[in-house]
């Protein structure tokens, strides 16, 4: 079974894509902010994560290009979501390495084609 992490600090969309996920038989752990989802990929390895991009301690941003510079992470699959839908702020996801954003409210059936979409090139 396909693991996804989900770092988001809001508890209600962390609970709701949770199970949402466990619905579609993926495993899900999630963390709270971007210094436990980094502690996280280490301990879990996600085959993906989702990553809410405005987030207190460490934000979504910086925990995306640290992830994705380093050689034993770089190759994890990365959604953004956000509530910034400017094309001026997917530029700046995708220069994090987002390797994919879905905005927020989040449309569940477009967020599952693009996980689909990524599992299937990783």
């Amino acid at each position: 079974m396909l693991k996804i992490l989900i770092v988001e600090d809001n508890d209600d969309i962390r609970e709701i894509l949770e199970l949402q996920l466990r619905g579609r038989d993926f495993t899900t752990v999630s963390a709270s902010d971007g210094k436990k989802g980094l502690a996280t990929v280490e301990t879990e390895r996600p085959d993906l994560i989702l990553m809410d991009l405005n987030m207190p301690v460490i934000t979504g941003w910086e925990a995306t290009k640290r992830l994705k510079t380093a050689s034993a992470t770089r190759d994890i699959p990365i959604i953004a979501l956000t509530a910034y839908a400017t094309s001026e702020d997917r530029d700046k996801e995708y220069e994090a390495g987002a390797d994919a954003f879905v905005s927020k409210p989040i449309d569940f059936g477009l967020l599952l084609e693009k996980i689909d979409a990524l599992l299937e090139t990783a």
